[in-house]
């Protein structure tokens, strides 16, 4: 079972031109391993895991909805595709000997 304990320090620092509360957690030494290959598959540490996952719960937003708003923000930065250009059978088969 996973016990956590968090406190809030009240320091506050400069982070993305946010300000930021740091906070302390405590969690057992088997829910931290285990929880270091999902933060490493998502590119993150354990803090990151903490802060999307605190943050989702205060905006209510769940996993589907953070990826709807991922993928439409990756969407607006694509400029130029064009869904008319067709390339023939020998262009899309075409290799580089």
């Amino acid at each position: 079972m996973c016990k956590i304990a968090a406190r809030l320090t009240g320091i506050v620092t400069a982070w993305d031109d946010d300000t930021v509360k740091n906070i302390s957690v405590a969690v057992d030494e088997d829910t931290y391993r285990r929880t270091r290959a999902p933060a490493a598959a998502r590119q993150t540490l354990v803090s990151g895991l903490v802060r999307e996952f605190l943050h989702s719960r205060a905006t209510g937003e769940n996993e589907t909805e953070r990826l709807k708003h991922e993928e439409r923000a990756l969407r607006d930065r694509i400029d130029r595709f064009d869904g008319t250009t067709r390339l023939t059978r020998d262009e899309v088969h075409a290799r580089e000997a």
